[in-house]
């Protein structure tokens, strides 16, 4: 009888060891006593590969809350970044470019861009890119704050979508659409896990009608090189996808790599 005591519990104590402790999802609620008074995203380009000035009027560090606009600024270092709200037909000739001069980037993706692409966002995933999280219907997160389970809903939606498609979590880097923010919003936004993810490089890219010239584009990029930049560039743009690998190819020979930001 002790024996069968002894296996029985044996047994139930292996068994447990098996099962797969699932953690709850992490839920943001809102912060009273942080301000939630919508701030735009901007910065002033410097001159001589230097980096450039961000808002400098801002009463906290934005790294207190894990946001951030550039990388590794001790070394030539470039992070490339798309934004993708919708598909222009262009981003499966920039994984061609990306894939032929073997460079690395991140897809910061919509929920629609998720349902509408599923093949892409495999591809992106496959080729060793990081999907990361653009919000599910791109409203600026400081009008979301008032309602937890909305702001909330914003991530898990794209999250669970892309965990569909690639049977992988998605990594937990967050682009705030059209770069507003708020203190309030940053720290909903870490309470989730994520790190803000802001830029040091960006122009006037995402009107499919009015391209800049392919040219100028290029030189701009250049020109505006530095260490630690995150490049900010929408994969709507004809231009930038004519350009795309003149200017890998610059930046490389300048003495640039490109990597991506790391998860932890």
């Amino acid at each position: 009888m002790l024996k069968r005591i002894f296996y029985f519990s044996l047994l139930i104590f292996l068994l447990s060891l098996s099962i797969i402790h699932i953690s709850p999802p992490l839920l943001a609620t809102t912060p009273t006593n942080l301000s939630n008074t919508k701030i735009d995203w901007w910065l002033v380009r410097a001159k001589n590969h230097q980096t450039p000035g961000f808002n400098d009027k801002l009463s906290f560090k934005l790294s207190d809350y894990d946001a951030f606009a550039v990388g590794d600024t001790s070394r030539p270092v470039i992070y490339l970044t798309f934004d993708e709200g919708y598909e222009n037909g262009y981003t499966s000739k920039i994984l061609d470019v990306l894939k032929e001069t073997d460079t690395k980037a991140m897809f910061f993706v919509t929920l629609p861009y998720l349902n509408d692409n599923p093949d892409l966002i495999k591809r992106m995933y496959d080729e060793g890119h990081l999907v990361c999280n653009h919000s599910n219907h791109h409203k600026s997160m400081p009008t979301l704050t008032a309602n937890p389970e909305n702001f909330n809903a914003e991530f898990t939606t794209v999250s669970d979508a892309y965990t569909a498609i690639t049977g992988s979590p998605m990594p937990h880097f967050f682009r705030p659409p059209m770069g507003h923010y708020s203190r309030c919003s940053l720290a909903m936004t870490q309470a989730l896990g994520y790190k803000t993810i802001f830029w040091s490089f960006a122009y006037c890219d995402w009107k499919p009608e009015a391209q800049p010239n392919p040219s100028a584009a290029k030189q701009l990029m250049c020109d505006n090189l530095h260490n630690g930049a995150i490049y900010l560039l929408h994969a709507v743009s004809k231009t930038n996808t004519e350009v795309l690998g003149d200017f890998i190819n610059t930046a490389k020979s300048m003495g640039y790599t490109f990597e991506l930001l790391p998860e932890n």
